[in-house]
């Protein structure tokens, strides 16, 4: 299940045949530092041992956001473990799995799904969704070439040749992290890149997982990890805005969501000085 099919990603003018992310490369283990990413556990394990196949992060006491497409047809459940090292036995939770009604295996728009969960999960603070429209707001401000972005995951690590099979993907269903640039910006998708020394990515078994706007710490949950443009998972990321109207129309089925960006800003301006 890990290595969900390929999907074609049409985001306004930009097309292309993308391969669905999967692990961090270049990263370092999360440890505790990102407690409200989890991982969507398998009933049966993969062929290596490891039971991990997708992440996800908590965006509400009840509610999980992920892909879709990490989801199988007619599926109604999703199990998810918040541990930074899942092993067999530890604290599990099962809920709900719900698609974007809108979702098509065969295009990547609105490829998201949650996994609500009957009860709050304990000792877990959710994930910050943003403001409608932020990164137009930062794009606008021109704030976006020098941001941070911080993908995390339970994927792969770093794949490396392995003759005649291609890739060689190593999991550990252990949680990473990582840093990596901004690219480029469409009004659906947020483009990653490795652009700066010691920028990491996301690969196979990443997918679903968040990108945080900001630096390691960060806790801003402005996009989801959906494909990425190479087998070797060292080139640019393709990511599903969550300040979009696309994005929160679903969303805000599920949470309560922050107000607009642009207004936000318009309000904290100073007040002009009355005439006269």
């Amino acid at each position: 299940m890990r290595y969900v099919p390929f999907v074609m990603v049409v985001a306004a003018t930009l097309a292309y045949t993308a391969t669905p992310a999967a692990a961090i490369t270049n990263g370092s283990a999360d440890g505790d530092t990102h407690p409200e990413v989890g991982a969507l556990i398998s009933d049966e394990p993969n062929p290596d041992g490891t039971w991990a196949y997708c992440t996800g992060t908590l965006i509400s006491p009840t509610v999980l956001l992920t892909a879709a497409h990490c989801g199988e047809p007619k599926q109604k459940t999703a199990t998810v473990s918040f541990a930074d090292h899942y092993k067999r036995g530890a604290q599990v939770y099962t809920g709900r799995y719900i698609p974007d009604p809108r979702f098509s295996k065969k295009s990547d728009l609105h490829d998201m799904a949650v996994v609500v969960f009957n009860k709050p999960v304990p000792n877990i603070t959710p994930a910050q969704l943003p403001a409608a429209g932020l990164l137009d707001l930062l794009k606008a401000e021109n704030k976006l070439e020098s941001a941070r972005f911080t993908p995390v995951g339970y994927g792969s690590l770093q794949p490396t040749k392995k003759k005649p099979r291609g890739q060689r993907f190593y999991y550990t269903d252990t949680r990473h992290q990582a840093t990596i640039s901004y690219k480029s910006m469409t009004p659906r998708w947020l483009n990653l890149s490795l652009s700066t020394k010691g920028d990491g990515s996301t690969c196979f078994g990443d997918s679903g997982g968040p990108n945080f706007l900001g630096g390691l710490t960060s806790h801003l949950l402005i996009a989801t990890t959906i494909s990425g443009a190479d087998d070797a998972c060292r080139k640019t990321n393709y990511d599903y805005r969550l300040d979009s109207a696309s994005a929160r129309q679903f969303l805000g089925k599920y949470v309560t969501l922050p107000g607009d960006a642009w207004s936000a800003a318009i309000a904290a301006l100073p007040a002009r000085p009355s005439a006269g």
